[in-house]
């Protein structure tokens, strides 16, 4: 790490460069951070409000649950398929 920063500190157009490369990366880590908390966001409102229409209406809960499933389900692709897309932006970056 130390020999990290007296490298950058002696080549500064160097440091210019390597500064962007750093918020590449610090931006790939919001991206996979923000996925997976909208997913878990997602699936808590997803999974709460199916509980509360099961509770006022008991006699469709297999339709109630079924749609929650396939809900859930298609939340966790998309947050699947942004932190793919977080880890493939920082694959890119290179030193």
């Amino acid at each position: 790490m130390l020999l990290n920063v007296i490298a950058v500190l002696q080549e500064p157009a160097a440091a210019a460069s390597s500064a962007g490369k750093g918020y590449a990366l610090i931006g790939a880590g919001l991206a996979a951070g923000l996925a997976v908390l909208g997913a878990g966001i997602g699936i808590g409102r997803v999974g709460g409000q199916a509980v509360e229409g099961m509770a006022r209406q008991p006699d469709n809960s297999a339709r109630i649950q079924t749609a929650m499933i396939i809900a859930a389900a298609l939340v966790e692709g998309v947050a699947l398929f942004a932190a793919v897309v977080a880890f493939v932006m920082q694959g890119k970056v290179t030193f």
